[in-house]
């Protein structure tokens, strides 16, 4: 079987095995929530295009991979492909940035776990060197804090780094989302980051996502960041998940 072949039939069958699933794509941050136990959770984005005083670019894929290791409990692992469609004098065509393995546990259950009160969960891990950039490592936490109304959802995303380049880095996000019974739920997000010695940078992304069934949902949004340079980002992306293995809780 030829490649591209065998990569379609390997999505197909990705799909039709399928758990349900809710896009966290296109944000920056995250929800206080974790992927069920054996439950796989690929959000790619298949395209993105970034415009900035440094050149244009295709992130083809960024993507992240969640995986529900034991109750409470998920390993996630995210990067981004560069790819610079006018490369300057002594830069790579394609870079490999912003890799990290982070474990992230839920704190308290709350209304996104079918409870009462607010969702906080805890996402920490290593920052890995850039492949093409940062030749360095990093830490990073993240503390998230979630709550869902009928026709509202927020993300609270307060993190703290030590960054690839040893400068420690504080960011603030704040995600919005519509109604989750909604099939295309409009969704937005405001974001700022300060890097002790590089300046502030902010951000807002507005976008949309379309739960086309239980099984795949895609996502679109454009973002403005204004920093020491001005950028803007096109994103479109699709989330799935498969269940890898099945577990049950233990009878009480």
């Amino acid at each position: 079987m030829r490649r591209p072949a065998l990569t379609l039939a390997t999505l197909a069958i990705a799909i039709a095995l399928a758990t349900p699933v809710f896009a966290y794509r296109p944000f920056d941050g995250t929800d206080g929530d974790v992927a069920d136990v054996g439950e796989f959770e690929l959000e790619m984005g298949p395209a993105q295009f970034l415009s900035t005083r440094e050149g244009r670019y295709l992130m083809a894929p960024a993507a992240v991979l969640n995986l529900g290791i034991v109750p409470g409990f998920e390993l996630v692992a995210d990067f981004k492909d560069f790819v610079a469609l006018h490369p300057v004098a002594g830069q790579q065509r394609m870079r490999i940035l912003d890799a990290d393995v982070f474990l992230k546990s839920i704190l308290r259950r709350g209304t996104l776990q079918d409870e009462t009160g607010v969702s906080i969960a805890l996402e920490a891990g290593p920052l890995l060197p850039d492949i093409g950039g940062t030749n360095g490592w990093g830490a990073q936490a993240n503390l998230i804090t979630s709550y869902r109304w009928n026709p509202l959802s927020l993300h609270l995303n307060t993190s703290a780094a030590l960054t690839r380049d040893h400068q420690w880095d504080g960011l603030i996000s704040l995600i919005l989302e519509g109604p989750r019974d909604w099939t295309l739920r409009p969704v937005a997000e405001i974001y700022t980051e300060h890097e002790f010695g590089n300046g502030t940078a902010y951000s807002a992304l507005a976008g949309a996502i379309w739960q086309v069934r239980d099984r795949l949902a895609l996502d679109a949004a454009v973002r403005y960041a204004a920093q020491p340079g001005n950028a803007v980002e096109v994103r479109f992306g699709l989330t799935w998940g498969v269940a890898l293995w099945h577990h049950e809780a233990p009878r009480i």
